[in-house]
């Protein structure tokens, strides 16, 4: 009777061990998240895009880089257009103005 009762403890205690393991992973890796959420809301407002002067904000969509009007824009906050994705758009050779739409 004692040797089925030991082979049964011994056969769940990998199992055992492994749960044990996955939960201290699982509560570390929680209270890394909740320190990286914490570090984000002390940062303040964005102070490394208030020197870009053609970052802009839209409503529904977020921040965006470039000049809005060009047909190239990227409309992304990453990159700039296709054809100058780092560089200013003041003074871009490819600058095209978007086309209107509204023409029947």
């Amino acid at each position: 009777m004692l040797t089925p009762l030991l082979i049964l403890i011994l056969g769940l205690t990998p199992s055992l061990f492994s749960l044990w393991v996955m939960r201290r992973s699982d509560a570390r890796t929680q209270a890394r998240l909740q320190l990286a959420l914490n570090s984000l809301t002390t940062r303040g407002n964005f102070s490394a895009f208030r020197n870009m002067p053609d970052l802009h904000y839209m409503e529904g969509i977020g921040l965006m880089i470039g000049d809005l009007t060009c047909q190239f824009n990227a409309r992304s906050s990453h990159i700039r257009c296709a054809i100058n994705p780092s560089g200013p758009c003041a003074g871009c050779l490819h600058y095209a103005p978007k086309a209107c739409d509204d023409q029947p």
